[in-house]
Parts: structure tokens; sequence; C-alpha cells
């Protein structure tokens, strides 16, 4: 298994969003959406976990998230994983993947967004925050040193 940092120019980019629009998760479309819309600039990158050429899950790092007016950035967000590849621990591998690629460019903190309960704690974050998404729901954010 292996983590690609895609940037809209990678070979991968287009294929990734499609994935992502077909996947089981509804805000896959809001990712595919963001992909094709040009969205993501700079530093920001979708990460891609592959086997061979099969795409098995993605996530994002970037300066916002789901929840508007917050000081908080980077973002781990989109986090997902195929349901035929889940329990190989590829979230983890992700999300660390995504933290050494965001030290590498400057940061020592990170953040992410999630409903779910003890699910980002058993990888070192903690709870700071609570705020409304914008589709109405709560959603607590989530921090961790890197």
């Amino acid at each position: 298994m292996t983590i690609k940092f895609l940037t809209p120019s990678s070979p991968l980019w287009n294929r990734v969003a499609s994935y992502a629009e077909a996947c089981s998760w509804s805000a896959g479309k809001v990712l595919a959406r963001d992909m094709r819309s040009g969205a993501f600039t700079d530093w920001e990158r979708v990460l891609a976990a592959l086997d061979g050429d099969r795409v098995c899950g993605y996530c994002t790092v970037t300066k916002t998230d789901c929840i508007p007016d917050v000081p908080y950035t980077p973002y781990i967000g989109f986090v997902f994983v195929d349901e035929s590849c889940r329990g190989q621990r590829l979230s983890q591998r992700m999300i660390e993947a995504a933290m050494q690629y965001l030290q590498s460019v400057g940061f020592d903190r990170v953040y992410l967004t999630s409903d779910h309960e003890n699910l980002y704690e058993k990888y070192g974050f903690t709870v700071i925050d609570r705020k409304t998404a914008f589709w109405g729901a709560e959603e607590k954010i989530y921090t961790r040193k890197i």
C-alpha cells in the first residue's frame, strides 16, 4: 500500500475525484466537487492510498474545513477508507503521512473535525472546541501537535 500526495496537475487527480464521487460516503461528492472546481491551492493536497493502481482511500490537507470563521489551520479532512480495505490501519497511515507533510511545510499543529466518538483520540487528537458545520450539525474540532 502506498500513499501519494496529489495536486491538480497529478495524473491521478481525476481518477481519485471520480472514486470519491462514487464512494459510499456522501461527503465524497463534496470532495470531488472541490477537486474539480480548483479549490486546492498552495500547499493543500489530496492524499490517496493505493494498492497498486486501485484507490483504497483518501484524505486531504487544507487551510479550512467545514466550520466557518474559526482561527484554526491546517486541517486533515475527508478521511475515508474503502470498506474492502478497512482493518489495515489505512486511516492511521494517511493521517501520519499528512502530519509529516504538514510539518515539512512549516506547521507544528494540525486540526480536524468530526462527529465520531473515540475515533481520533486513539491517534493522539484531543477535542478543543465544538461548532456548527455549514450543514447545521455540531462537530467536534480536534487538534494534535506534530
